[in-house]
């Protein structure tokens, strides 16, 4: 058996006024999500808590995301949340306010036993 990724999901997401790295955490993490419509799983009778997914988060301040509470967003699988520096702090000195915006990239991988799947073109 292989582990492959299947699928990946960018997202952004922000927290205009609180400073809050997991509040804007968990938003790029929907807004990945809400990109995604996987019939992968429907369609070849795969059971979608198989799946390995790891979410990668970026903010300035990688340190203040609760993990547990990002990874809440994911309804199926096993989880795993990385945090790193990234993503971007708007400062409005006139407001002393601090945007947050991060980034979330959603990693989904199954084991998929060799030769059980294979890609081809499309039929008509």
């Amino acid at each position: 058996m292989t582990i492959q990724r299947i699928i990946l999901e960018m997202g952004t997401g922000n927290d205009l006024y609180g400073e809050d790295y997991t509040k804007a955490a968990v938003r790029a993490v929907q807004d990945a999500l809400h990109h995604s419509s996987i019939t992968l799983f429907r369609s070849l009778g795969i059971d979608r808590d198989s799946m390995m997914v790891e979410v990668t988060i970026g903010v300035q301040k990688p340190n203040q995301v609760n993990i547990d509470e990002v990874a809440k967003q994911i309804p199926f699988g096993t989880v795993i949340v990385n945090t790193t520096k990234g993503g971007l702090n708007i400062n409005d000195a006139e407001n002393d306010i601090v945007t947050v915006i991060a980034s979330a990239a959603v990693a989904a991988r199954l084991d998929i036993p060799k030769g059980k799947y294979v890609a081809g073109p499309p039929t008509s």
